[in-house]
């Protein structure tokens, strides 16, 4: 995959508009809610670590994965100057593995829709439901939903200008595939003020609620709620993002 190799670069300048201190309260308030107060946390598919530096700042003991070496070198960065300790791990997430457990895995930013084969989705949650999580333990994520991608993202051209870089994404969305593809020209300033041009195409898939509480089901986890993102309402028809909570189940559920 060559997804995030010159947009890591201006990944948070491009993407300051995402409300990172209001989605962190939430999770913690949903982690708070479940009786975690501290512990080993993992961000899956951390990004450049806004969520998991956040989330450190909170008293969480953070991992954050990513597949993305430019964006974990931007999330390094990050750490050197908060001077958290955190392990970050260069990983495919389909195929994640940790040294023990933890007490809750959240994947934030629509990163569980880049998983583009429901089994591979599957693979994940079943990771979590076997592996890696504590009995009693949450996994959170975040989808965007066919809604958006048909409605709202659909045949748009967004293009954007700033000083340190430029982009023009190109999005399309095959409805009968739940496929949606965007292409992104970046032109981004170098030391030199000259522009170099990246182009990167990214692929994502759209899952219908059915699909997740199936694939939830299967994977052993419990599913718990599915809101509209980033809220206490459950989702709806017209949700353009919603949060999914699903918890491993007690060692005496699986015993039963």
């Amino acid at each position: 995959m060559d997804a995030y190799t010159g947009f890591a670069m201006v990944y948070d300048l491009f993407m300051d508009n995402i409300p990172y201190e209001e989605w962190g309260a939430y999770l913690k308030g949903l982690l708070q809610e479940y009786g975690i107060y501290d512990g080993l946390v993992l961000d899956l598919g951390c990004g450049t670590g806004i969520m998991t530096e956040l989330l450190a700042d909170a008293g969480y003991d953070m991992i954050g994965i990513d597949m993305s070496e430019e964006m974990l070198g931007a999330a390094m960065e990050k750490r050197e100057q908060s001077g958290h300790d955190i392990l970050y791990l260069c990983q495919d997430m389909r195929k994640f593995e940790l040294y023990g457990t933890v007490r809750a895995i959240i994947s934030i930013c629509d990163s569980m829709n880049y998983i583009l084969e429901e089994e591979e989705l599957l693979g994940i949650l079943t990771l979590a439901a076997r592996n890696y999580l504590d009995y009693g333990g949450l996994f959170i994520f975040d989808l965007n939903t066919e809604y958006k991608y048909r409605e709202i993202l659909g045949e748009q051209t967004i293009a954007e200008n700033r000083e340190e870089g430029s982009f023009i994404w190109e999005n399309y969305y095959d409805e009968s595939k739940r496929l949606n593809e965007y292409n992104l020209t970046l032109f981004i300033r170098e030391e030199s003020d000259y522009y170099r041009k990246y182009e990167e195409s990214h692929y994502q898939r759209a899952y219908t609620l059915d699909t997740v509480k199936t694939l939830v089901e299967r994977s052993g986890l419990r599913l718990l709620h599915i809101y509209d993102a980033f809220t206490w309402e459950p989702a709806r028809e017209d949700s353009e993002r919603v949060c999914v909570i699903c918890r491993r189940k007690e060692e005496q559920e699986n015993s039963i």
